[in-house]
């Protein structure tokens, strides 16, 4: 929206409305030894263009990177439309809308963000979004302890993003839940024979995995999913959602539950944030779900409309009673997620996903070709890899300097994967970006 000042006569009426003469008068009350008497040391005014050239020096000193790190946080092309649709006046807001005849874009957008959800995952309802990613799936915790409505244990996979695990250790702290982290087999996925013993002994109300996971290799999630049945636990699934545009949705090996980030549809990187989490489950566990739900219905017209539905009274009153105190949702991005969906549609983003997978490749082969080793000796990945060099900080700080963001250090995370890292190729990279990165490796 563009900021237009008040004229000098449109100030001075507004003044006289409330009986001032000046706008110093505003200030009658406040002691004059505490206001600033005197100029500011302010440069001289500039013209339209003067300010776009002084603006364009200014952002001509940020350091432009090239990235290959993600870990959660993806640098992704944005069509130019994202961002001119979103800011249109019908649907453009940060706030979850209360008053749904004045909101019926807002709604719409919602509603139809659920559905591509929905879709993505295979689960039957979908809610208006979380914070983010962690938050969502330390409220899919939550929620699967009070479907299972018994059970002192939480199971979580330690190839689960770690920011991950320590949100939801944070979201149990007041529970006293105990939190069992299932380790990693030689090929990085969960150790299925440390799962089932786990879920033998201990009394479980959740259990949580990733696909692809923190590593980026791709679960076995169904022999996952039929532990979880035959024990009788909640299955929780954080899913990356350009993946599952290619991979068999979590719904089809049994998941309760589905949770993810969804920055990479349509959102920048932000230096970190906000991002959005969405969540989605079965139908029968609608009512326990956290967060805002929109439904479609009638108007008294007859004509299809849209409301916020399902609302329990706990989740903004009775907070102790609450099975979550989630009480918005992250619509601005939830907006720019939506618009980005509908741009690329179901073979845009089969294309994107695509051509992730086969940029990673060619990036790969050539980093094994320079004596990198893959520690798990697991090709079973999509866009994301881990890879070993003795020589591993120094290289980064090399390639830092020539303008490349190289992989995320794995032993920041993982004390037994020193000299690791986590690299990401996404669609937006190209031959000639990895060919100069190689070429640098090689010198």
């Amino acid at each position: 929206m563009a900021y237009i000042p008040h004229s000098s006569d449109e100030t001075q009426e507004m003044l006289s409305l409330i009986g001032a003469k000046s706008f110093q008068d505003l200030y009658s009350h406040i002691d004059k030894n505490l206001l600033f008497h005197g100029g500011l040391n302010l440069p001289q005014p500039l013209s339209e263009a003067e300010i776009l050239q002084t603006f364009k020096g200014w952002a001509a000193k940020n350091k432009q990177l090239t990235i290959f790190a993600g870990a959660g946080a993806y640098d992704r092309y944005i069509p130019a439309a994202v961002d001119y649709l979103v800011e249109r006046g019908e649907f453009l807001t940060t706030y979850t809308p209360y008053q749904p005849e004045v909101s019926q874009g807002t709604l719409t957008a919602i509603f139809e963000f659920q559905t591509v959800i929905a879709q993505l995952t295979g689960m039957d309802v979908a809610n208006a979004s979380m914070y983010d990613g962690s938050s969502a799936l330390a409220e899919a915790v939550l929620m699967a302890r009070a479907i299972k409505g018994k059970g002192d244990t939480v199971v979580l996979s330690s190839t689960i993003h770690p920011f991950y695990r320590q949100v939801v250790k944070t979201y149990l702290y007041g529970y006293r839940d105990k939190v069992v982290e299932i380790p990693h087999t030689e090929g990085g996925v969960t150790d299925l024979n440390e799962l089932q013993e786990v879920l033998k002994k201990e009394d479980v109300h959740a259990l949580a995995v990733q696909y692809p996971n923190f590593f980026g290799f791709v679960e076995p999630l169904k022999e996952i999913g039929e532990l979880a049945q035959k024990y009788g636990v909640p299955l929780i699934v954080v899913s990356d959602p350009i993946a599952l545009a290619i991979l068999k949705p979590p719904a089809l090996f049994g998941a309760d539950i589905v949770v993810g980030e969804g920055q990479q549809l349509g959102n920048p990187l932000y230096f970190g944030g906000p991002y959005l989490g969405f969540f989605a489950t079965r139908q029968k566990y609608v009512r326990k779900m956290p967060g805002r739900l929109v439904g479609m219905g009638e108007d008294l017209e007859g004509k299809r409309a849209f409301t916020l539905v399902l609302q329990a009274r706990e989740q903004h009153i009775r907070r102790e009673r609450a099975t979550s105190n989630i009480c918005s949702n992250q619509n601005l991005l939830l907006l720019r997620a939506l618009i980005y969906v509908a741009l690329l549609g179901k073979e845009g983003l089969r294309e994107v996903a695509k051509q992730s997978v086969a940029k990673a490749r060619y990036l790969y082969r050539g980093l094994t070709s320079l004596g990198w080793e893959n520690p798990f000796r697991n090709e079973q990945f999509l866009w994301e890899f881990p890879l070993k060099h003795p020589e591993v900080q120094e290289i980064r700080k090399k390639l830092l300097k020539e303008g490349f963001l190289f992989g995320i250090d794995l032993g920041k995370f993982y004390p037994d994967m020193e000299n690791t890292l986590l690299v990401v190729v996404t669609e937006k990279r190209t031959k000639g970006e990895m060919d100069k990165l190689l070429t640098l490796l090689k010198l």
